[in-house]
């Protein structure tokens, strides 16, 4: 089950709850459960109603959803999360800017709070760059939520390098205009998510940890200059470790949106991934039944993760064996709400 942000986490202290715990527990037959983004630290969030992984309470909260997945025979990694750029003031310690690796605007909006206490989409406002000691900061605050993710029973981490978050944010061209060591270059760019890498590893061993990244995703205004070469130098570095897994996002959806301008060039991609990286591979990313099927037998992945489905299938593998119809999620409650639209969908007789 691939990661699904759904802005439920119990107020105030972004905590999960009870709510979560069955939402997650009627889930676990997905075998390996990534949740769903996690920010590692108060500067980290961007959306409203997300869990965190930095307090005591949210540790406790956590440990009741792993316990419940475990009781019923699954398995969860608990994705750690930085969005950089993608946030507001009204998230921010103090009201401060959201923090990127360049001062530049982003193209898109994120899921605030009004007056009202609603959820709604607004501008997303141009952030500050990072310092150098801002950068350190966030390497420890991703060791430190490690640790507390295993504290809180979970089986592992999946470190967020995608989705045109902060880690994304540094190894893209478009939206890294940096000029020291965490910029320019393809290699430097990809310092972050290696310093990263290796803080977690050391923290908590390297078998307990994968990493996701969507090479070639326009979400947020990522885009590089040379993808084949950012992402396969990438995938090369990460042999160095040996982790979990690669977690890999075909450019099937931009968001929660259908992407219909696939880059020609998503194929060549993923085969030279496939060769570069030396580890298991999890391929994301508008797969069914049948299509992953097909993508295990031809060597493609080792594992196809199912994302929407997911939301409105607690017992999607059960549909995939016995080739069963599928309930259709409703959008208006993928982000925010009560039980409706999140624990309430049917399961099989």
């Amino acid at each position: 089950m691939a990661p699904l942000t759904r802005s439920r986490a119990g107020q105030p202290g972004n905590v999960p709850t009870a709510l979560n715990v069955e939402y997650y527990r009627q889930r676990a037959s997905a075998g390996l459960i990534i949740s769903e983004a996690t920010q590692i630290s108060p500067q980290g969030q961007g959306y409203a109603w997300t869990p965190g992984i930095y307090s005591i309470e949210q540790i406790a909260g956590w440990r009741a959803v792993s316990n419940a997945v475990h009781e019923a025979g699954g398995r969860m990694f608990l994705q750690l999360w930085h969005v950089g750029r993608v946030s507001h003031q009204s998230f921010q310690p103090g009201g401060a800017l959201p923090v990127a690796p360049s001062a530049l605007p982003v193209p898109g909006k994120t899921f605030i709070v009004d007056e009202e206490g609603k959820g709604v989409w607004g501008d997303v406002p141009t952030p500050q760059a990072l310092t150098l000691e801002g950068i350190a900061a966030i390497v420890e605050d991703y060791r430190h939520a490690a640790r507390n993710a295993i504290e809180a029973g979970m089986d592992g981490v999946e470190i967020h390098a995608g989705n045109g978050y902060l880690l994304d944010q540094f190894i893209n061209s478009n939206s890294n205009h940096r000029d020291d060591a965490y910029g320019g270059s393809l290699k430097h760019r990809a310092c972050l998510l290696l310093e990263v890498v290796e803080a977690v590893s050391n923290e908590i061993g390297a078998s307990r940890v994968g990493v996701r990244l969507t090479p070639m995703g326009r979400f947020m205004g990522m885009g590089d200059e040379t993808p084949m070469q950012t992402f396969g130098y990438i995938a090369r570095r990460l042999n160095e470790w040996q982790l979990a897994y690669l977690h890999l996002v075909e450019p099937a959806m931009v968001g929660n949106v259908r992407d219909e301008v696939t880059d020609p060039r998503w194929n060549e991609m993923i085969l030279s991934m496939r060769e570069a990286w030396h580890g298991v591979l999890i391929l994301a990313g508008g797969y069914d039944g049948k299509t992953g099927q097909e993508a295990l037998a031809s060597g493609r992945a080792d594992i196809i993760a199912f994302g929407r489905p997911f939301i409105a299938n607690p017992d999607l593998p059960a549909r995939i064996r016995l080739a069963a119809s599928l309930n259709s999620p409703d959008p208006a409650t993928f982000f925010g709400g009560d039980a409706v639209g999140y624990t309430d969908y049917k399961v099989l007789a």
